[in-house]
């Protein structure tokens, strides 16, 4: 068996080796140019057939999860195609009428943690080239006083012209700019070069064919990580930057000079039964740093539920060191047990902060669950109207789900009602860090209560937030009435520290062809967000605006897909832009039951069609025996894929003599295999 499994993973690498030598990516491109903040991304894949006769040939890239792919085309021969963006149902229909013809091959689009995948085929006849090109658009969101340009290569194989060129222009200036990740480890850090201006900045990455098999991540396939640009801008003018070109604008706010406001936080932390093992042990660990982390300003609470809501105290508590210290004590003694009843334990939250109003504070309250309700209130509705009536409009609520099990689209649109934002916290050795991350997102607020009002302009974007956090950033963008900019101003209106600002400013036109495209990215991204909160016709033409905006930007967004027809097989492919509430198609942890069926035939050629389900190539190959064989390999996947709770395997073996036969002489057995 040992002898068995060596070969076939020989001859299975020795397929694989043989292909990417008949395949030569001669090169590969990577340019990203930000213009503030606004990145547009383009990946140029250029691929030769070494093989006397066609072939197919891949191209996949990671792109991330905040972009919308705009552009994709292969050039064959000469010959370009491009893809062409259409509404989703309409797409699906030209796929469907593709499947009928047995001409179909999906683009394959899945959710990671922070990039997507994008995978697509072309057959490419003998010795002849194939040019691949992807652009995909995103506006940076700043986060802990930085933006990060996140740029993914993974070409499969060294590439003799490799070259990745980002190009960042900041109108303030850049105040400072770190190249960091997996492609500046090793020998690759001395293929990076760094140039900066007053308002721009270049980084080269052009690293030689034996440094792209030489870093952390990186082997001989070539290139695998990330390269990650994190970079901020000068902040002169509190009243932030305002740009106008051709009859749009944009106004970036973030201003730094303000006082911190003390907060009222309740954590409310499921403990039930599915938060058993890491979960828990890494919530114990995220709150405890969290709680170090409180201002002696800050009033906090702490709720933990099941099927039962226990509050630490009855009323919030000032952070001192006493308090603190208690409160650690009572997180670690946090154990998982019991059902799920969200509905009652996020009302005693609002219940805490409403009953202990403080003056000149900002209010929050974090959510944290890994499921569905399960007992108490289950409706979930119900449940949102419930916390939305409670909560009215005082202050935000934030959700953080945990993995893949809990019901996202639901914490998102309990979130978004009130003012909130959901995020998932994946399953994985660094979950304390990410809720950490998060609560550091909203530990300092500095505003509250915050609009912007941009008279002489129209179509605006949102513009009233409850509030402005230290290290974030409030972006606005719409058109000018009439093109008119004499009559455009801007003012902002806040409550800091309890003293109302409003600040006017006018604005001198620029020449910024990217804004319009930012517009629209960004109209698009918050009319999606808006109409999981309505119903009926507002719904509706709430997602239709989102859809003609896409159509006319040619924007892969959850509304739209790109529809890509193949020369030669003329094959067409859908690429969709994926939810972030699905799972990938493997997630770790878990159980999944195997069930294979192993027919045996009486020639080893397998001459009467008997059908091979699984490993029919190997069964005909090796006089194993077959059940043993199955085990091994069985237990082998689930150890491969992390599935590490316990499987069930299912063996039935069937004898074929000749076709007619095929469903006589069955004999059946059954073993299961207990796994840790």
């Amino acid at each position: 068996i040992c002898f068995f499994l060596w070969s076939f993973s020989t001859e299975f690498y020795y397929s694989l080796s043989q292909q990417k030598q008949n395949v030569d990516i001669y090169s590969f491109y990577i340019n990203s140019t930000v213009t503030s903040r606004y990145a547009t991304t383009v990946i140029t894949s250029r691929v030769a057939n070494t093989l006397n006769e066609s072939q197919e040939i891949q191209f996949e890239v990671k792109i991330p999860k905040n972009a919308f792919i705009s552009k994709f085309r292969m050039t064959i021969e000469g010959k370009t195609y491009d893809g062409d963006v259409k509404e989703k149902e309409a797409a699906q229909q030209q796929y469907n009428q593709a499947v009928s013809r047995g001409q179909s091959a999906g683009l394959v689009r899945s959710v990671g943690r922070t990039l997507e995948d994008f995978k697509t085929s072309v057959t490419v006849a003998a010795f002849s080239k194939v040019t691949f090109e992807l652009t995909y658009e995103e506006l940076l969101k700043r986060r802990l006083g930085k933006y990060e340009l996140l740029i993914n290569a993974q070409p499969m194989q060294p590439v003799a012209d490799f070259k990745m060129d980002l190009h960042i222009q900041e109108k303030p200036g850049i105040s400072f700019l770190e190249v960091k990740g997996d492609l500046s480890t090793g020998d690759l850090a001395n293929a990076i070069k760094t140039t900066r201006a007053d308002k721009d900045a270049w980084v080269t990455f052009y690293p030689t064919r034996d440094q792209q098999t030489k870093c952390k991540s990186c082997g001989e396939n070539g290139l695998n990580g990330d390269l990650l640009v994190t970079y901020d801008v000068e902040r002169r003018n509190p009243k932030g930057e305002v740009m106008v070109s051709n009859g749009y604008f944009v106004h970036y706010f973030a201003p730094s000079d303000v006082p911190r406001i003390p907060k009222n936080v309740v954590f409310i932390i499921d403990r039930s039964g599915s938060m058993h093992g890491r979960k828990i042990d890494q919530t114990r660990l995220a709150l405890l740093r969290i709680l170090s982390d409180l201002d002696e300003h800050d009033h906090f609470g702490l709720i933990t539920f099941d099927s039962e809501v226990s509050l630490w105290k009855r009323e919030l508590l000032k952070a001192t060191e006493t308090n603190l210290e208690n409160a650690k004590s009572f997180v670690k003694e946090i154990r998982d047990r019991g059902a799920t009843d969200i509905n009652a334990a996020v009302l005693a939250g609002v219940d805490m902060i409403s009953r202990h109003p403080r003056e000149g504070t900002a209010s929050i309250l974090i959510l944290l669950t890994d499921g569905d309700p399960t007992t108490g209130e289950t409706n979930i509705e119900k449940i949102i109207a419930n916390v939305k009536e409670a909560i009215g409009t005082k202050f935000p609520l934030y959700c953080l789900g945990f993995g893949y099990d809990v019901n996202f689209d639901f914490l998102t649109k309990m979130s978004l009602e009130n003012g909130g934002v959901a995020r998932r916290i994946y399953e994985d050795s660094d979950a304390d860090l990410q809720l950490q991350g998060f609560y550091d997102e909203v530990a300092v607020p500095l505003l509250t209560d915050i609009q912007l009002k941009y008279p002489g302009g129209t179509n605006l974007t949102k513009t009233s937030f409850s509030l402005y956090f230290n290290g974030s950033e409030i972006v606005v963008s719409g058109q000018i009435t009439d093109n008119s900019v004499e009559s455009f101003t801007t003012e902002v209106i806040a409550v800091s520290d309890t003293i109302m600002t409003k600040d006017p400013s006018d604005v001198p036109p620029e020449n910024e062809d990217f804004m319009q495209r930012l517009w629209a990215y960004l109209t698009v991204k918050q009319l999606l967000e808006r109409q999981v909160l309505l119903k009926g016709q507002e719904k509706e033409d709430e997602k239709e605006e989102a859809l003609q905006l896409s159509l006319k930007y040619q924007f892969v967004t959850p509304l739209t897909s790109m529809v890509v027809t193949k020369p030669q097989e003329g094959e067409v492919e859908v690429a969709d832009k994926p939810k972030e509430g699905e799972a990938p198609p493997r997630p770790p942890g878990g159980f999944i039951p195997f069930l294979f069926y192993i027919y045996q035939p009486d020639s080893v050629m397998n001459k009467h069609n008997c059908h091979v389900h699984i490993m029919h190539v190997l069964s005909n190959y090796f006089m194993l025996n077959y059940y043993l064989l199955l085990l091994i390999i069985t237990y082998v996947q689930l150890l491969k894929q992390h599935y590490v709770t316990f499987g069930a395997l299912a063996v039935n073996k069937q004898n074929c003599t000749h076709p007619a036969e095929e469903h006589s002489n069955w004999s059946y057995f059954s073993k299961f295999v207990s796994m840790s």
